[in-house]
């Protein structure tokens, strides 16, 4: 058969690590030329292919897409929250238009749960249409949430692993700030992402493993009420003088003015107040048995582009488990997620690359283990820190820079000609 062409895309709120993926979907697939022709990038995921806007990424240099490795969140080819529901008809009538008019045969998505729906139903769209394309999701989520309760199918997400050393430095960062400004703001309060699944917050522990900080972690998961957090942070107060909060943006502290994207998740930075700005005016109306009052901090968008903070460990695998999608298109066809598996024959990390069928892992939902929350709600067990602990990496990563700024990649702005006739997604209509 003669080479077919490539169009991957991205979709969700970006992570430092997306662009590897990418990268490593780039880099596999321009070296098979015998199956593979032009590769395009979907400009701002599926919105891209419904409006036909498929940038050539066969126009940018090798050096270029090679600086995907240590380019953070979206800035590439850009990612959306658009999502094909049921009765878009001719949303997906457009999908399969698209396509078949850029002799598309091989479709990546990266993303998490919703995009994984959407990859999903492409590739059922493709069986139903009988057109000759083969879909495979890529994960991508810092909230690691893909995936199932037994880790069999996804061990864990890539965006996730820098995520965690993102909260492992920015806590012991924190705790050194707490430490020395004590006299006058003994209680400092970190409002951490994770509408309602708390591995991201859960990931401040591993900044002290050895539980020497004065720290409690508030996962939405906890159940915990508002007035039990304060009466917990007066009992650290008593004992130590001060007190480190982190606290799930998920956490139930009543209504805070609530924002929902296209995908209908909860967008707490977009919300009328932060869930950090309650707990820090509740905690300030108790009495302290300490001079002083609490502060609140809210890391926003940066703790997910903050390319300073990534994971090595986390870069390779997201660069792996990109290849592994090409690998799995080629020679395994369609309806399947490239996957991540962590070896479970010896005491050191390593991992694997599988894959697993779509309809799994379309809209899945796996949720913090009850068996990782500590009894006491406020912490979490050593098991956590044992699964969590190798994702983070050991080194800094390195980053070109250029007059002291960091060089990020360029994709060239070429674009595939236009062959179709102008398009409105259908969600956009008035």
């Amino acid at each position: 058969m003669p080479p077919r062409n490539v169009v991957v895309a991205q979709s969700g709120g970006p992570t430092c690590v997306i662009n590897n993926s990418l990268r490593g979907i780039i880099e596999a697939a321009r070296r098979r030329p015998d199956r593979i022709g032009k590769v395009y990038g979907g400009r701002f995921g599926i919105e891209g292919v419904l409006k036909e806007e498929l940038i050539d990424l066969s126009a940018t240099p090798d050096e270029e897409i090679a600086l995907l490795r240590t380019s953070p969140a979206a800035g590439s080819i850009g990612t959306c929250r658009y999502k094909l529901k049921k009765g878009q008809d001719e949303d997906f009538a457009r999908v399969v238009e698209v396509f078949k008019a850029h002799d598309v045969g091989y479709f990546f998505y990266i993303g998490g749960n919703d995009s994984q729906d959407t990859a999903h139903k492409v590739s059922v769209l493709a069986n139903e249409h009988g057109l000759d394309l083969v879909a495979v999701g890529v994960p991508k989520t810092i909230d690691n949430d893909l995936g199932d309760a037994e880790f069999t199918l996804l061990d864990h997400s890539p965006g996730y692993g820098s995520v965690a050393r993102y909260y492992a430095h920015y806590v012991r960062q924190a705790n050194e700030e707490n430490a020395g400004s004590r006299p006058a703001d003994p209680v400092l309060v970190i409002q951490a992402m994770g509408r309602k699944i708390g591995y991201i917050p859960a990931a401040a522990r591993l900044a002290d493993p050895r539980r020497e900080m004065p720290l409690q972690i508030y996962l939405t998961e906890s159940g915990l009420s508002l007035q039990q957090l304060g009466e917990n942070v007066i009992r650290q107060l008593e004992s130590d003088g001060r007190c480190i909060v982190v606290v799930s943006e998920g956490f139930d502290v009543g209504e805070v003015g609530s924002v929902r994207d296209n995908f209908g998740h909860v967008q707490f930075s977009s919300s009328q107040q932060t869930v950090a700005q309650v707990v820090v005016n509740y905690l300030n109306t108790l009495k302290f048995p300490v001079p002083g009052k609490a502060r609140g901090q809210v890391p926003g968008t940066d703790q997910r582009n903050a390319i300073a903070y990534a994971s090595s460990v986390d870069l390779d695998e997201a660069y792996g488990v990109g290849r592994h999608a090409v690998e799995i298109a080629l020679n395994e066809g369609n309806g399947w997620m490239a996957t991540i598996l962590r070896d479970r024959s010896g005491s050191a990390y390593n991992v694997h690359y599988d894959k697993a069928p779509l309809e799994k892992v379309a809209n899945s939902e796996r949720f913090f283990p009850k068996e990782w929350l500590a009894p006491s709600g406020i912490d979490v067990t050593d098991e956590f820190v044992d699964y969590a602990r190798p994702l983070i990496g050991e080194d800094w990563v390195s980053v070109p820079t250029v007059a002291g700024l960091p060089r990020f990649a360029r994709i060239a702005q070429v674009f595939a000609p236009r062959k179709l006739p102008a398009y409105v997604p259908q969600t956009y209509r008035k």
